[in-house]
């Protein structure tokens, strides 16, 4: 007879709710009934020890919270600077929990890789504070990651240019990660609306994080935006509010580095130089484009900053940016170039060294990964 599993009735419910799965769904997912289930979260039957491991996984919790009496206290482990209206927003999703504690992994890895390969602390880190002049924050980051006209006139397109500045961020010690799925799970996406990215201040092995859900217009500027955060010192969650004006974002760390955004990639002195006050917006936009090498929404939003487009014109050519862009998606191309976005070329390039050198198992580097043990060998190949 097969072992049942001493599990917790309503703490299956509070697990399959949270995680947004029917009733019907969760049944499926072990081959059950839905009335078989039912008599679980009611306490009145007990599964098996196989189909409660099974249930945990499918609910994305440690099998250990399926005995708890009560529901556990999830704490954020960043500060959520998320705001709606000036409040602080409920309990984060599971799939950001997830991301968030993922990205922490992969940094307590790359730390001590780091810190045992002699490295010494990247000196830009909380080189300034949120009460310094965005201006002169941007600036010193144009200087420090090369974001300047040599670089522009490299870019074959805006979208070159992110690549770049993702590049030239890494070279220089920033970790950069992108997805816009759990992992390498392409049915749990991330909410855009819920956040665009984070960061993870650390002066040996600072960390930025962009939803890759998000507009791929708009991807460059979050990058930016997670950027400022390492300059002032302040870790967090973003999720910035596009149709306001840096001056309006509710919280006030988002307020200066929305500010630093824009400059570092638009500087405000230059683009008012070339703004022709006499030319239509999107003439303006065409011209701009070609020397910023950026998107159009980039440069929109500095027109918006700077007072060069209204409001009702600025939310009308913003709605059609994002309608004409959608979303980002890791769904499709190349799978180890996505990987490498989703994990850093440079820290998983650190990771396949160790696992040459025997310094980490095929297992623990596939883990961090969140890949087969079987595609380190062929993404080590193509790395080389």
């Amino acid at each position: 007879m097969a072992t049942e599993a001493f599990i917790t009735g309503p703490m299956l419910r509070w697990a399959r709710e949270r995680d947004g799965l029917s009733v019907e769904d969760a049944a499926k997912s072990v081959d059950v009934t839905v009335e078989r289930v039912l008599a679980w979260e009611d306490g009145e039957q007990r599964p098996t020890l196989r189909k409660a491991q099974a249930l945990a996984h499918k609910l994305n919790i440690p099998f250990t919270y399926l005995f708890l009496s009560e529901p556990p206290t999830e704490e954020f482990p960043v500060p959520d600077l998320r705001t709606v209206s000036g409040q602080t927003p409920s309990q984060p999703s599971p799939e950001l929990l997830w991301i968030v504690n993922d990205a922490l992994s992969k940094q307590e890895w790359y730390r001590a890789y780091l810190l045992d390969a002699g490295a010494t602390t990247v000196p830009f880190i909380g080189s300034f504070s949120e009460n310094t002049d965005p201006l002169v924050i941007a600036e010193s980051i144009r200087s420090t990651l090369s974001v300047d006209d040599d670089m522009r006139a490299r870019a074959t397109s805006w979208d070159n240019f992110l690549t770049r500045f993702v590049r030239q961020s890494e070279a220089k010690g920033v970790t950069v990660l992108r997805s816009g799925i759990v992992g390498n799970n392409t049915s749990r996406t991330l909410n855009v609306s819920e956040f665009r990215g984070f960061a993870i201040v650390d002066e040996i092995a600072p960390l930025v994080f962009v939803n890759s859900r998000d507009a791929k217009v708009a991807q460059i500027f979050s990058l930016a935006h997670e950027i400022a955060h390492l300059w002032i010192a302040e870790s967090g969650v973003s999720n910035l509010n596009y149709r306001m004006k840096s001056a309006q974002q509710p919280n006030s760390i988002e307020r200066v580095c929305d500010k630093v955004a824009a400059e570092i990639l638009v500087p405000a002195a230059r683009f008012l130089s070339l703004w022709n006050n006499h030319a239509e917006l999107r003439e303006n936009l065409d011209q701009l484009t070609r020397i910023f090498r950026v998107s159009r929404f980039v440069l929109l939003r500095q027109a918006f900053e700077l007072g060069k487009v209204g409001q009702d014109d600025y939310w009308a050519q913003y709605d059609e940016f994002m309608s004409q862009s959608g979303r980002g998606s890791d769904e499709g191309g190349n799978f180890y170039n996505n990987l490498l976005a989703k994990s850093s070329a440079r820290l998983t390039e650190a990771l396949l060294t160790s696992l040459a050198q025997g310094s980490i198992s095929y297992r623990e580097a596939a883990q961090l990964l969140n890949v087969k043990v079987g595609h380190l060998d062929k993404l080590r190949d193509i790395l080389k």
